[in-house]
Protein backbone atom coordinates (compact mmCIF):
# COMPACT_ATOMS: atom_id res chain seq x y z
CA UNK A 1 0.00 0.00 0.00
CA UNK A 2 2.56 2.54 0.54
CA UNK A 3 4.20 1.77 -2.77
CA UNK A 4 1.43 2.63 -4.62
CA UNK A 5 0.50 5.68 -2.62
CA UNK A 6 3.77 6.70 -3.25
CA UNK A 7 3.02 6.24 -6.85
CA UNK A 8 0.10 7.87 -7.05
CA UNK A 9 1.24 10.83 -5.23
CA UNK A 10 4.07 11.47 -7.90
CA UNK A 11 2.11 10.41 -10.74
CA UNK A 12 -0.01 13.35 -9.53
CA UNK A 13 2.79 16.07 -9.29
CA UNK A 14 3.88 14.85 -13.01
CA UNK A 15 0.09 15.30 -13.87
CA UNK A 16 -0.26 18.44 -12.53
CA UNK A 17 3.22 19.65 -13.99
CA UNK A 18 2.59 19.05 -17.74
CA UNK A 19 -0.85 20.41 -17.32
CA UNK A 20 0.25 23.72 -16.34
CA UNK A 21 2.43 23.77 -18.85
CA UNK A 22 0.15 23.89 -21.49
CA UNK A 23 1.08 21.28 -23.78
CA UNK A 24 -0.22 18.15 -22.85
CA UNK A 25 1.78 14.90 -25.25
CA UNK A 26 1.66 11.50 -25.75
CA UNK A 27 3.99 10.60 -22.75
CA UNK A 28 1.76 13.06 -20.76
CA UNK A 29 -1.11 11.65 -21.09
CA UNK A 30 0.34 7.76 -20.51
CA UNK A 31 1.26 9.22 -17.26
CA UNK A 32 -2.30 11.06 -16.49
CA UNK A 33 -3.78 7.24 -17.59
CA UNK A 34 -1.19 5.42 -15.37
CA UNK A 35 -2.47 7.99 -12.01
CA UNK A 36 -5.99 7.17 -12.89
CA UNK A 37 -5.20 3.26 -13.00
CA UNK A 38 -3.11 3.72 -10.23
CA UNK A 39 -5.66 6.16 -8.32
CA UNK A 40 -8.51 3.46 -8.90
CA UNK A 41 -6.44 0.90 -7.00
CA UNK A 42 -6.35 3.51 -3.60
CA UNK A 43 -8.64 3.48 -1.01
CA UNK A 44 -10.02 6.59 -2.44
CA UNK A 45 -11.33 4.96 -5.43
CA UNK A 46 -15.03 4.81 -3.76
CA UNK A 47 -14.87 8.54 -2.50
CA UNK A 48 -13.81 9.71 -5.75
CA UNK A 49 -16.61 7.54 -7.20
CA UNK A 50 -19.44 8.12 -5.46
CA UNK A 51 -18.92 12.31 -5.34
CA UNK A 52 -18.38 12.22 -9.42
CA UNK A 53 -21.81 10.00 -9.28
CA UNK A 54 -23.41 12.65 -7.43
CA UNK A 55 -22.36 15.41 -9.25
CA UNK A 56 -23.33 13.14 -12.53
CA UNK A 57 -26.93 13.06 -10.80
CA UNK A 58 -27.10 16.57 -10.25
CA UNK A 59 -26.14 17.72 -13.30
CA UNK A 60 -28.83 15.43 -14.97
CA UNK A 61 -31.70 16.55 -12.38
CA UNK A 62 -31.05 20.23 -13.83
CA UNK A 63 -33.51 21.46 -16.35
CA UNK A 64 -32.49 24.01 -18.86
Amino acid sequence: MAVSVSVVLLLLVLAVIFLRNGGLKVSHALVCALLGFFMASTSLAPTIYDGVSATAEVVSGLKP
